[in-house]
């Protein structure tokens, strides 16, 4: 009495008499969407792994994997710290260096015992290693600590002369056991020191950060090992920057990058930019796409918690966090923005005209200012991308259509060396299409605000031709219609002591 999953058997070709079970998958799958939460941020850090993704959930994670935010230009812990004040909770961090980035060491009793930062940066500076009698008797320990974190503590090493320096650099670079791994801190060397152990603390120098980036260095390569913003390549992020990148002559690449793995990448322009420069450069960038949001070089005064002081740093972090923490209908328009003392603009009590708006709007620039639309306070001002194009040019045109597209692409691969029939009533085709309407009904239902307005999709012989299937194609045509963004709001209001004002009665029960 075997069993089979559907297909692994040919019913036709049986000869035992038997009892055949075939297990059935269910007829109709499921979509789940892909998220829209992750946000992609590329910049220089003073710890932590260089061009390779790491995830983080908070300042916290923040801190742990790469260090202090930094008063300075290119600095990714800025950007996730304003993106964090928004609601962001779900990064990928990039760290990217100059190349002349160098790991922390130390040296302990000239020839015995070599210890080296896991990873380049200032922050080594502040390891120490201590060393002294194990627990056990005739052992010795050794202890890395690195203020923030719970110091690792490898104990009872055994061993005297250079055997003890062996033995301790194979307990640090291997573990001890299953209560203490690897070092995640150091690495370790024996040298040919016989030297006895002392009980004495060790100091880590000369690590530095390699923070003298460019714009360059942040946008990386695409070839062999991933750098820069190209090692954003399937982590599954919706929204990307590279950490204060105003240099126009890189935002074509930005756009080519952002269009091939669908990420809402945000840019802005140099720090006091004026209108008139930056609506020049932006028609000759090259850019005019709805995958790219240019924001104007109107930076931000922000109160960094731990240089105590308040600096001017881009936007960027604000808006991408912003728009990170909203589903992807929605646009940035008149969405208030956390954590903001002032601009370069309102802080010189200089509030946007409509005609210096009215630039900006042509020009497809957004600008962070206040007022906005809904009262006294800081907000993304236009909600819309780089194109040109009035239908495209909303954020939620960009962020919608990533998610459909990219949750289509993860879910419905499962269809692909199915077979189709050139009949009517193809199964196939009925799943396919039954999939694709539950998913977008879900979002038409949704409360209590739908997330699209209307869709349509047919999967059938009228755009299946037999010829078609014939060679193996299978098309599903999907048209989904969004929400429409309220930007413009129109009150006619007539006053006057000669108005006629006429009330239509409605009766309580609707009649």
């Amino acid at each position: 009495m075997p069993v089979f999953q559907q297909g692994a058997i040919n019913t036709t070709a049986l000869v035992v008499p038997d009892l055949y079970v075939q297990i059935v998958p269910p007829s109709v799958t499921l979509l789940n969407g892909v998220p829209t939460n992750i946000l992609g941020v590329v910049g220089t850090a003073q710890w932590g792994p260089v061009n390779s993704p790491v995830i983080l959930g908070s300042m916290g994670d923040y801190a742990i994997n790469f260090g202090a935010i930094q008063n300075r230009k290119y600095d990714m812990g800025t950007h996730v710290a304003t993106a964090v004040l928004q609601g962001a909770s779900n990064f990928r961090g990039v760290r990217v260096t100059d190349g002349t980035d160098l790991a922390a060491s130390v040296i302990i009793l000239s020839t015995c015992l070599t210890l080296t930062a896991k990873y380049t940066g200032t922050l080594g500076n502040a390891l120490v290693a201590s060393t002294g009698p194990g627990s056990a008797a005739n052992t010795s320990r050794i202890t890395i600590a690195l203020p923030g974190l719970v110091p690792e503590v490898y104990d009872n090493i055994a061993g005297t002369g250079n055997a003890l320096w062996v033995n301790m650099a194979a307990a640090i670079n291997n573990g001890t056991g299953p209560a203490r791994g690897i070092s995640q801190l150091v690495v370790a060397s024996a040298g040919a020191g016989v030297t006895a152990l002392a009980t004495a603390s060790y100091a880590f120098t000369a690590g530095t950060d390699g923070a003298g980036v460019s714009a360059t260095n942040l946008i990386g390569v695409d070839t062999g090992t991933r750098t820069g913003m190209y090692a954003l390549r399937n982590t599954g992020a919706s929204i990307g920057l590279l950490a204060d990148c105003d240099t126009s002559s890189t935002w074509t690449t930005i756009v080519s990058f952002a269009l091939s793995e669908g990420v809402y990448m945000i840019g802005c322009g140099p720090a006091g930019d004026t209108i008139t420069n930056a609506a020049t450069v932006k028609a000759t960038a090259g850019i005019d796409s709805y995958a790219f949001k240019l924001l104007q070089g109107d930076w931000i005064y922000w109160a960094d918690p731990v240089a105590g002081i308040t600096r001017v740093v881009s936007p960027q972090g604000f808006v991408a966090g912003r728009l990170a923490n909203l589903s992807p209908e929605q646009s940035s328009l008149n969405k208030q923005l956390y954590g903001i003392v002032a601009t370069q603009r309102s802080v010189q009590s200089l509030p946007y005209s409509a005609a210096e708006l009215t630039v900006l709007g042509q020009a497809g620039i957004d600008v962070i200012c206040n007022p906005a639309p809904g009262g006294k306070y800081f907000a993304a001002r236009f909600g819309h991308n780089s194109s040109s194009n009035p239908v495209t040019n909303g954020d939620n045109y960009t962020r919608m259509t990533n998610y459909l597209a990219y949750t289509f692409n993860a879910g419905m691969g499962i269809y692909v060396g199915k077979l189709q029939s050139q009949q009517s009533n193809d199964p196939v085709r009925r799943q396919v299409s039954a999939t694709l309407s539950t998913f977008l009904q879900a979002m038409k239902d949704l409360q209590p605000q739908a997330q699209v307005d209307d869709f349509s999709v047919i999967c059938d012989l009228s755009n299946n031709s037999p010829s078609r299937i014939a060679l193996g194609y299978l098309t599903a045509d999907v048209k989904v219609r969004y929400l429409a963004v309220i930007e413009k709001f129109i009150v006619n209001l007539e006053g006057g002591q000669s108005v006629l004002v006429a009330r239509q009665q409605t009766s309580a029960s609707g009649s």
